[in-house]
């Protein structure tokens, strides 16, 4: 009998049978649909929880989020909060603490050795694959390689090859480049790099997308940031998505200089063994490692060990939870953008509930979506998501990106930092 009263004294959870927590504390507290056995079944499979960070700033300052109402974007009065601050972290298997180096004239570290020098500015080392384009674009055009796709496909070589090409930020007494920024286009995820630019009106761009840092890229993407946030793999290497590129083109038009350009291209990339695979066996493998797709399509890669441990799904739907960003940046008053607010701050606390128990995914997957559907009004929780996350999943270098990124975001095809 003592054992019967004493859980019904236990208040009932909100999410009832439907709750997907999975510390079996949790459990113990509250009372839940067929709680005896939901409390095995979780002491079973998951043991006790560990305490991780918490993403405290997001979830006491409720209020200080909706005041972002005083944004630029929308002209409301108000407060403007301050930037919040990321607690730091560590776990077992993640990176130490990363700094960005900065050393020369400019205030920037410049190694001589050119894949050294772009490791420094960039966070990430680049493929074979893109040094080995800068040859074949040399091969094309010896005073310009970056202009040699110019004529025949209005596509320009930028961000890390403009080190190739030997170009450095202007010493003008303005602000010094930041080559985080560096033709990072609006929807660029950290895990994004552009590396080739096209026409500015729906500026479109190509970039090399890695779920890790530390990893090569799994493959080339393009965006269009001009009209949306969605990332389209287009190969394994820069050979493959110029190729795929050359192929879309031939089909409207019979452009011999484009063909002649295309035999080249793949005369080089025979001789150097570069797939022109659109979709190799590699890349499907990583599609198989995705825990779930984000707003920009190409999905989430996080560790995940054989019980599950490491990501749990955002509990809305992406149409459900992209009405609730829509009400949010439509408010048109602070008390309406408040109120709008408040279902998405308990998103936020499902993320540190998911934090707390080691499933750093689910914060990852939804700074993301948050970031790719946009507003500035969105920019402080995303800072309080995504570096997090990041440094969570150990991945540090991507938590410096987002934050360079947020500080001049821009909806702008002019976005080279070293003009």
């Amino acid at each position: 009998m003592a054992t019967g009263l004493k859980k019904k004294e236990k208040p009932e959870c909100k999410y009832g049978s439907q709750c997907y927590r999975k510390n079996p504390k949790h459990f113990e507290e509250y009372s839940h649909s067929s709680d005896d056995d939901q409390i095995k079944e979780q002491k079973d499979k998951y043991g006790p929880s560990k305490k991780k960070p918490k993403l405290e700033d997001s979830i006491r300052n409720t209020n200080d989020v909706s005041k972002e109402v005083a944004s630029k974007e929308t002209g409301l009065s108000g407060d403007s909060p301050s930037p919040a601050s990321v607690p730091s972290c560590s776990i077992s298997g993640g990176t130490e603490e990363h700094k960005t180096p900065l050393t020369d004239e400019l205030g920037i570290d410049s190694p001589d050795d050119p894949r050294e020098n772009i490791r420094c500015k960039f966070l990430v080392e680049m493929p074979d694959d893109f040094y080995e384009f800068w040859e074949f674009a040399k091969s094309l055009n010896s005073k310009c390689p970056s202009a040699a796709f110019a004529a025949s496909l209005d596509l320009h070589l930028v961000g890390p090859y403009d080190l190739l090409a030997g170009k450095k930020g202007q010493k003008n007494g303005k602000r010094k480049p930041n080559y985080l920024r560096h033709w990072r286009y609006y929807y660029d995820p950290p895990e994004m790099l552009t590396i080739v630019k096209g026409d500015d009106q729906n500026q479109f761009h190509l970039g090399y997308y890695r779920d890790d840092p530390k990893e090569m890229p799994a493959f080339v993407v393009s965006n269009s940031a001009a009209e949306n946030c969605v990332l389209k793999p287009l190969g394994e290497n820069i050979f493959a998505a110029f190729n795929s590129l050359m192929e879309e083109k031939l089909k409207k038009t019979a452009d011999k200089s484009v063909l002649e350009l295309q035999n080249k291209l793949k005369s080089w990339a025979k001789a150097h063994h570069f797939s022109l695979e659109t979709k190799t066996a590699k890349m499907k493998a990583r599609d198989k490692k995705a825990v779930c797709k984000c707003f920009h399509g190409v999905g989430v890669v996080v560790p995940v060990d054989k019980n599950g441990i490491g990501y749990r799904p955002v509990p809305e739907s992406h149409s459900s939870f992209k009405n609730l960003l829509k009400k949010i940046k439509d408010s048109t008053t602070e008390e309406e953008r408040k109120v709008n607010f408040d279902p998405v701050m308990e998103l936020v606390m499902c993320v540190q509930f998911a934090n707390d128990e080691c499933d750093y995914g689910e914060g990852l997957e939804m700074g993301l979506n948050i970031f790719s559907y946009g507003g500035e009004v969105f920019h402080k929780i995303v800072l309080n998501l995504l570096p997090l996350a990041y440094q969570l999943l150990g991945r540090n270098e991507y938590a410096d990106v987002i934050k360079a990124h947020l500080e001049r975001r821009r909806h702008s095809a002019e976005l080279s930092e070293l003009d």
